[in-house]
């Protein structure tokens, strides 16, 4: 995976549970993936100043940073139509602030990546370049001394990615956070066997047509009316109707998963769901925590909350959220057995030690 620098910011400082002042660093960067198409990426991590004490707001925006230690890597999964750098900067400031490093990327046909905007022809290929962009980061040179626990964030869509990726590499994450996830239709909305087979056809023919009928999911998945103009007034959210494959693309996923993984599900993980979401239902959410043979799993819902909890709520509802999703990460990043090494790290450690005797001789 080939990548190309991006500019770089720092927002506010915040102090954190020890008094220590924090700086979020953030980066973008543009990776390529597999099929030559350019991914737009982010990052928000942990640092402070070098000499932060008795310093104002604008003194520390002139320090050279120290990058912390991040407690773990944490991989957001967006929703469909959204992106990373803007819509979800909120979640990355927030866990990047609680000590984690937070990495984002855009979807083939989202925000500012390649691609037809709103467009997914391939969910498989959209799940393959998070895991080969997420797996990158993780054997990136920054972290191979700092064997990270790792965390995946999937919020709607995002929740179905993070659950295929989860079966792509069972053992290879810590767990997930899953935000009002999109992993299984409620049998209400279910569409009728014959209208599948007709858009399945209709792919064919007309895959990338803006045609397919829905109410507006800006209105029914953002309490706030700020959030609303922010989402309308982003360039990089995708606000036509979907289009026909991409359609059929999350229909067929959402079949997939309820047939085949929701009870194969062992990671770690947490649910956070509104109470009075309408966007996705929160009885499917609860039909995964009941399905899933993870040993350590938890359902939180929110009475009154709608879809977009993490963003759309009142402050105070947002940070009760976030409160639970960082207390979860806390206690599974602090525990102190390391998280098994996935085949790549123990391919990696074994050629590290094979060149160092090759070297002594």
């Amino acid at each position: 995976m080939s990548s190309s620098n991006g500019n770089g910011g720092r927002p506010g400082p915040a102090a954190d549970d020890g008094g220590e002042v924090v700086v979020v660093e953030y980066q973008e960067e543009y990776v390529r993936n597999s099929r030559g198409m350019s991914l737009f990426t982010c990052a928000w991590l942990p640092a402070a100043p070098a000499a932060a004490a008795g310093i104002g707001n604008d003194d520390i925006d002139r320090r050279p940073m120290r990058r912390r230690d991040p407690k773990a890597l944490v991989f957001l999964c967006h929703g469909y139509a959204v992106e990373c750098g803007v819509t979800m900067r909120g979640t990355g400031e927030r866990l990047a602030r609680a000590g984690y490093a937070v990495y984002g990327l855009d979807y083939e046909g989202h925000g500012r990546s390649d691609g037809l905007q709103g467009y997914v022809p391939d969910f498989q290929a959209l799940v393959h370049d998070c895991d080969e962009f997420f797996t990158y980061v993780v054997q990136s040179q920054s972290h191979k001394k700092a064997h990270k626990r790792r965390f995946l964030l999937g919020e709607s869509m995002g929740g179905a990615v993070a659950l295929l990726l989860h079966r792509a590499r069972p053992d290879f994450w810590t767990g997930a956070v899953l935000v009002a996830p999109m992993c299984k239709i409620a049998d209400d909305m279910r569409p009728h066997p014959v209208v599948v087979n007709i858009l399945r056809a209709m792919t064919s023919i007309i895959p990338t047509w803006k045609i397919v009928p829905t109410n507006d999911v800006i209105d029914a998945a953002y309490k706030t009316q700020e959030k609303r103009d922010e989402i309308r007034g982003n360039p990089y959210c995708y606000k036509d109707k979907p289009r026909l494959k991409t359609a059929y693309e999350l229909l067929k996923v959402s079949l997939d998963l309820e047939h085949n993984l929701l009870h194969q599900v062992s990671l770690p993980f947490l649910i956070v769901h509104g109470g009075a979401d309408k966007v996705t239902d929160p009885s499917v959410s609860e039909l995964l925590y009941r399905s899933a043979v993870s040993q350590d799993k938890t359902l939180k819902l929110y009475p009154g909350m709608w879809h977009a909890l993490t963003s759309g709520e009142s402050p105070d509802n947002i940070h009760a959220v976030f409160q639970d999703i960082i207390t979860w990460l806390d206690h599974r990043s602090s525990q102190t057995e390391e998280p098994p090494l996935s085949e790549m790290e123990q391919k990696a450690r074994h050629d590290g030690q094979h060149q160092q005797q090759h070297c002594n001789k």
